[in-house]
């Protein structure tokens, strides 16, 4: 069964198959920057806590991000990145992508000569510079982007050029083997993905009952691996299995719903995958195998267990 997990603009948790987050500043602290950390609180100060970033560097926790009641010598999650003058800070709250991760974010406002800010959940937005659009970027428009470390401005940035944080080595997937998905682009065939944050790939259109969401997350399942390195992706697990969790899907269905259910071979592809979280294709064929196993019955609309449980009493 296919996960939609949202059409939440989100990021997928996962790394780039060509770059390191672990990438340091020219700084002596080993905290990784644009990533999460957990690190001892040092001492109080006016501006807020200061964190052992190690090797004797400090890293200031604002006041507006401490959780109540902490205090020297507790241990915190944050986020490390660098504040408008490029010193080391941290903060409890957790930006929608971190480096090492691909997003879907908005685009908020446009800098002349330096590029777009994107809003990714932090006080200090994040910047996609001219140089990283594949094409130019508009105020108020959602865009995929990878996040990492710009080893000349020694910043985290963002980039529209998806291509270069992909993986050029084929992949080894095996077909039906289920993968996390990112839908980025639409195009005359269907969709394009990023499949488990490593390699490109393709929902087609004729295998989709409904349209998909730029930026949405969710799971899907390795069809075919191609000669070119791409793959084809569906929602649905191949071959009969993904027919048989369907099949319990709809008798546990029916024994919940006093042995029928208003859905058969004609309800409507949307219905069947909102209810099911299957295709039509998919749903005829567990039908196909439940009445084959003489286990429900069609009732024109509707279908009912042949076994049907009794009405409870009252």
């Amino acid at each position: 069964m296919p996960v939609v997990l949202s059409q939440q603009r989100d990021c997928v948790n996962l790394r780039f198959a060509n770059t390191r987050p672990e990438i340091q500043m020219d700084t002596d602290s080993p905290a990784l920057i644009g990533r999460r950390n957990t690190l001892r609180v040092v001492r109080e100060a006016s501006p807020g806590l200061y964190l052992d970033g190690g090797n004797q560097v400090e890293i200031l926790l604002p006041g507006r991000y401490i959780p109540p009641h902490t205090v020297p010598g507790n241990m915190l999650d944050v986020f490390v990145y660098l504040d408008s003058e490029d010193r080391l800070v941290a903060t409890t709250e957790t930006p929608r992508a971190m480096v090492g991760e691909f997003a879907y974010l908005k685009v908020i406002s446009i800098a002349n000569g330096i590029g777009a800010f994107l809003d990714w959940g932090l006080a200090k937005d994040l910047l996609l510079p001219f140089s990283e659009q594949a094409t130019p970027v508009r105020r108020g428009q959602w865009v995929p982007v990878g996040i990492f470390l710009d080893p000349a401005s020694k910043r985290i940035v963002a980039t529209t050029r998806l291509s270069r944080h992909l993986s050029r080595t084929a992949p080894t997937y095996a077909e039906g083997q289920p993968v996390n998905l990112l839908i980025t682009a639409k195009s005359p065939l269907g969709y394009n993905a990023i499949v488990e944050n490593v390699h490109s790939g393709l929902l087609y259109h004729t295998d989709l009952a409904t349209p998909l969401v730029l930026g949405q997350k969710l799971q899907g399942f390795v069809r075919k691996l191609r000669a070119d390195g791409k793959i084809d992706l569906s929602l649905d697990a191949a071959g009969y299995k993904r027919v048989t969790p369907a099949t319990e899907q709809i008798l546990r269905a029916l024994q919940a719903n006093h042995g029928r259910l208003a859905f058969d071979d004609a309800s409507s592809p949307q219905a069947i995958r909102d209810k099911f979280g299957v295709s039509k294709n998919v749903f005829k064929q567990a039908l196909g195998a439940l009445y084959k196993k003489r286990r429900i019955r069609f009732l024109n609309p509707g279908i009912e267990l042949t076994d049907k449980p009794p009405a409870p009493a009252g």
